[in-house]
Order: C-alpha cells, then sequence, then structure tokens
C-alpha cells in the first residue's frame, strides 16, 4: 500500500512538474558566438574533384537559448561550397536554434571547376564565408580552398555504363587477351608527361606496344584508388627528374603519389596500385623521383638477361607501399642511390631468380602500422604455383655493394633457395641487420659469413644512426657505422655522388647518403 502510494505521489509530482514548466524560449542572437576556429581551410583538391568533409564547431557560451536568424554561405546559392547544418543540408538557413551552454558541428564540402573563373594560373585560392546574423550581430567564418588544374586520364564507358578494361598480349603467344583491369592505352600526343599540370589517373594508364611514355622533371603524377602504370610488351618509362635544390618541396623530382591531398592522407599506405612493369616491357628507367603511398611501389616482371636491365633506378625514394616497394619476378634491376622505407611485408623482394645489381642503396623497413612477416630484403629462386607445386628460376646475380639493409625487425634480410636453379649472390661492404639468437640459419651455408664469396667485409647489427627512420629521414650521422671505413672506392667511384650530389670519392659512406653532422 505504502509503495502504490509513493509511486502514486511521484507521478502526480512529475505530471506537475511539467504542467508548470515553460517551452524553450529561444531569444535571438546577439553576435556572440564562438568558433573553433577563424577560418575553415579545406585542403588542396582538384578542379571538379569534391574536396574531404570538414567541420567547424559553434558554442553558445551563454547562458540563453538563442535562434541565429540567419546562417549562409556568402555567395549565397551561387557558392560552391556545400554546409551541412543540424542534419540539413543546403547554403542557406533561417533560425538555427542553439540551447544555452551548447555547440553545433557545420560540415563543409566544395567543388569546384577552375575553368569557370578567368585566370592563366595553374591553379586558383577559392574563398568564401559562413555568414551569422546581420548587422550589429553579424559573425563571419572564413573558407579558403586551393584549387589545381590538372590532365585527367581515365578509363571510358560504353552505353550501358560498363567501365573499359585493358586488352593486350598477357601470355606473349602474341595475341591480345581481355583482362579485368579497367583502364585503357595512352594516345601518342598522351606520352609525355609534363610539369605545366599534375595528372590524375583513374583506373591503369598502359602504354603500348612499341611505345614510350616520357615524364618531365617537375612533373606530378597522381593515382586515385586501385590505379596505375602499366608499360606493355615492347613499351618503355623513362622518368627524367633531376635533383632538387629544395629538398623540402623536391621542384625538380618527378612524386607518384594519390589523389587524395589533404595532410592526413600523407602517409597512408595502399592508397593506389602500382607501377607496373609488365612482361616484356624493356628498358626502363627512373631518375630522380619519390614514388609514395602504394600498394606495391614498383611491380617488375619477367626479361631477366636483357643486355640493358629491364629497370634501371636511380636517385629515387619509394616510400609508405603497403605490400613492397620494389617486386621483382624473374627480372632485371640495377639501382644506385635508391631509398626504400616502410613497406608492409618488404622493401625490396626478388623473387623467381632474375638479376639484381643495387650500389650504394639504403633498403630499410621501419613498418609500424601492422604486423610484417617478411624482412627489407628478401630474394628466392622459386615460386609456388596455385597447385602448390613449385617452380624454381636462376637467381644469376644479386648483388648488393656499398649498402645498408636495416629495419626494426630482426632478421632484415631473408634467402632462400630451391634446388635445381642457381642461387647467385653476394653482399660487399655492406651493413646490415641480422641476428641469428636462435641458430635458425647456423646449418645454412648461405648464411656462411665468413664465406668471403658471398659477404665480403660486411658489418653486422651496428647502428646506422639514421635521423629519423619514422619520418623516412635515413641520411646517416657522425655516429654511424656505415661512415668513411669500408666503402670500397671502385664502386664509390662507380657512382661518385650521393642522392644528394654530394661527392662520395674520397671517405665514401654505405647507402645512399653521404652523413651529416645533426643538429641538436
Amino acid at each position: 500500500m505504502k509503495r502504490s502510494l509513493y509511486f502514486i505521489l511521484t507521478i502526480s509530482t512529475l505530471i506537475l512538474w511539467s504542467s508548470c514548466r515553460k517551452d524553450f524560449d529561444f531569444e535571438s542572437s546577439d553576435g556572440t558566438l564562438t568558433f573553433s576556429k577563424d577560418t575553415v581551410y579545406l585542403d588542396t583538391v582538384f578542379t571538379n574533384i569534391g574536396s574531404s568533409t570538414y567541420n567547424l564547431k559553434v558554442y553558445n557560451r551563454s547562458n540563453k537559448d538563442i535562434s541565429i536568424p540567419t546562417l549562409r554561405l556568402g555567395q549565397g546559392q551561387a557558392s560552391n561550397y556545400r554546409l551541412n547544418v543540424d542534419g540539413m543540408a543546403g547554403k542557406e538557413f533561417k533560425n538555427v536554434e542553439l540551447l544555452a551552454k551548447d555547440s553545433m558541428y557545420i560540415f563543409i564540402e566544395t567543388t569546384f571547376d577552375i575553368q569557370s573563373v578567368v585566370t592563366s594560373n595553374n591553379q586558383f585560392l577559392y574563398t568564401d564565408v559562413i555568414e551569422f546574423d546581420s548587422g550589429s550581430n553579424f559573425q563571419k567564418v572564413d573558407l579558403v580552398t586551393l584549387v589545381k588544374d590538372a590532365v585527367f586520364i581515365y578509363p571510358n564507358r560504353d552505353a550501358n555504363g560498363i567501365v573499359e578494361t585493358l586488352t593486350f598480349d598477357v601470355d606473349g603467344d602474341g595475341v591480345d587477351d581481355e583482362t579485368s583491369v579497367q583502364g585503357r592505352f595512352l594516345a601518342d600526343d598522351e606520352l609525355n608527361f609534363s610539369n605545366k599540370k599534375p595528372y590524375v589517373i583513374y583506373g591503369y594508364a598502359a602504354v603500348g606496344a612499341n611505345k614510350t611514355l616520357t615524364i618531365d622533371a617537375g612533373a606530378r603524377v597522381h593515382f586515385h584508388a586501385n590505379s596505375g602504370l602499366l608499360i606493355t610488351n615492347n613499351a618503355s618509362l623513362k622518368v627524367n627528374g633531376q635533383l632538387s635544390p629544395d629538398q623540402k618541396t623536391l621542384t625538380n623530382e618527378v612524386i607518384f603519389e594519390s589523389d587524395r591531398l589533404e595532410p592526413l592522407f600523407d602517409n597512408i599506405p595502399g592508397q593506389w596500385g602500382t607501377i607496373w612493369l609488365f612482361q616484356g616491357s624493356k628498358e626502363n628507367d627512373i631518375n630522380f623521383a619519390t614514388i609514395k603511398n602504394a600498394t606495391i611501389g614498383i611491380l617488375a616482371e619477367n626479361n631477366p638477361n636483357p643486355i640493358i636491365p629491364k629497370l634501371t633506378i636511380k636517385n629515387s625514394k619509394i616510400y609508405h607501399s603497403s605490400n613492397f616497394g620494389i617486386l621483382g619476378r624473374a627480372t632485371s634491376i640495377t639501382a644506385e642511390n635508391l631509398v626504400i622505407n616502410n613497406a608492409g611485408q618488404s622493401s625490396f623482394a626478388g623473387t623467381y631468380g632474375g638479376s639484381y645489381n643495387f650500389t650504394h642503396c639504403t633498403i630499410a623497413n621501419y613498418w609500424s602500422n601492422s604486423f610484417r612477416q617478411f624482412p627489407a630484403l628478401y630474394l628466392n629462386n622459386f615460386l609456388i604455383r596455385e597447385d602448390e607445386s613449385t617452380v624454381t628460376n636462376a637467381l644469376t646475380a644479386a648483388n648488393f655493394n656499398n649498402c645498408i639493409i636495416y629495419g626494426n625487425n630482426n632478421p632484415e634480410f631473408l634467402l632462400e633457395e630451391e634446388e635445381g636453379a642457381a642461387f647467385n649472390f653476394k653482399f660487399t661492404n655492406c651493413l646490415i641487420k641480422f641476428k641469428d639468437s636462435n641458430n635458425k640459419y647456423t646449418s645454412d651455408p648461405n648464411y656462411n659469413f665468413d664465406n668471403t664469396t658471398l659477404y665480403a667485409n660486411v658489418v653486422f647489427n651496428e647502428d646506422p644512426n639514421f635521423k629519423d627512420p619514422k619520418k623516412n629521414e635515413l641520411i646517416i650521422g657522425e655516429k654511424s657505422a656505415a661512415i668513411n671505413v669500408i666503402g670500397n672506392n671502385p664502386f664509390s667511384n662507380q657512382v661518385p655522388f650521393d642522392i644528394l650530389n654530394v661527392s662520395r670519392t674520397v671517405s665514401p659512406d654505405l647507402g645512399a647518403y653521404q652523413h651529416i653532422i645533426f643538429e641538436d
């Protein structure tokens, strides 16, 4: 009985309180709103490509519930910005309510066509404002976006909306094969990428037989997700970057990266596919390039013993590949002053045999995004088919001269040999991270470090003293175990300048960089 009476009294009290409570009384805003920022910078976007979504937080710090009479873009309906206020999309809003001591988010996006403005420049600073109220209560927040013009390369669609796929000789039998790779072949007038405008590629931009894609110094090539370059049979790629005086802007280098320009995406791996040097492509040259944020930086297949290597890469850097920095399959690669770091598997993998010659290269792997199964450097002479059978192919050469092979795992190089094909390798004047703590490799002759035909003047497990490998700063300091004591002059004379054009002929250091003195 007492419990029932208590329940009735409680409900009665709530009803009486509710009946006496007034609805929220909203007063017009008085110009005292505060904001999380006074300018919203929407990071650089390409023309006609929508931006990411940015936010602005609006605070009512008063003790009054307020109504904002008008909230609008300064350019009104003509604005190229878009707003979402309290779940409502639009460009102009009226009587926006905001409770006392409360806040709300405004979400902002933009898409802009640079051709809609009269400008001789390839980029345009587009601005607008978000206006709150008017008259003496007027407040505003600026909006700023840098819009870049670009050359867009994308596959066509047929009448049914089906995206074009590439057809070319996949198996080398002289007959074109249909593939599921979305993309198209570059026309003859598209085979020179200049530095006048950036290039944005959707799908794979392919280079046809007996054609050459030439990329000029200073060019910028951006790839959408699942996109890349494909160099087909008898085709070639020539990347003609040059040394950049300013190592921050890299004005003269050729840069391959994602089409996401926001800083948040700057170091995210796996945003696009690969530079695919397909079987039969030939005499591919890459000089002074940066390749970043790919799934595989460079995938080179077949042509293991040509007179001229399938790929010659010099003075270049490959960072943040979700799988491999360079993956070679029964191919031939010559590398000088090459820096690779932060790959989800191996920074360099030479698989199914081939021929590889690396001189003054820094092959590092400080991947920290997830568990890494493979070392920085991996070599084998076989592949495993779908039926789990093993096929071997000769590793005719794998020479690493004056190189640093290091990382945050142990060991950072792995050799896997199958009988039935040659397995030729040699490390000369290298600094390598390899600790066989469990004596796992003691009986394997490939790890006999006293065998000078395989290991000549190699230093193990000493500190390379990289400046900051997590930030891809792999230049070495004065405390490095790789400085001026074990570099071999024949190899340094072969590559007389480091990746920054510093002479190394007198006191050569290992790796791609001559050492510096770090500032505190």
